[in-house]
């Protein structure tokens, strides 16, 4: 597909860690013995194809991984509507205004909602 390697022994989890239900999804991967790739959005730049490939595994469009609604977007921006092209920036500019955690294991990818949906996948 792209260039998003996945197993099905491991989870890859793409997460803030200055986010309080990041930080316990993480806990509730690592209770339930799961090896655990760990990507801080906010240490790792992620690439634009990167941000594309997790919006298509999650079957939603770049705009839809912001999360405009969070203080961070909400301080520094106003409701936009975008290109791809320009979302894709944003997210790698402001890698705090997308929607995280994203957990990922072989072919299955979800948006993590509350810290034990990690389990679903």
């Amino acid at each position: 597909m792209g260039e998003i390697a996945t197993s099905n022994r491991q989870i890859t989890l793409y997460y803030n860690s200055k986010s309080a239900r990041a930080k316990q999804t993480l806990a509730y991967a690592l209770a339930d013995g799961f090896k655990v790739e760990e990507i801080d959005i906010l240490k790792t730049k992620l690439t634009g194809t990167q941000i594309v490939e997790l919006a298509k595994r999650l079957h939603i469009t770049v705009a839809d991984l912001i999360n405009q609604d969070s203080p961070a977007y909400q301080a520094s921006f106003e409701p936009h509507n975008l290109s791809t092209d320009d979302w894709i920036k944003m997210i790698q500019h402001n890698p705090q205004i997308m929607k995280q955690p994203i957990a990922l294991r072989g072919n299955k990818t979800i948006l993590v909602e509350t810290p034990t949906d990690i389990i679903k996948i």
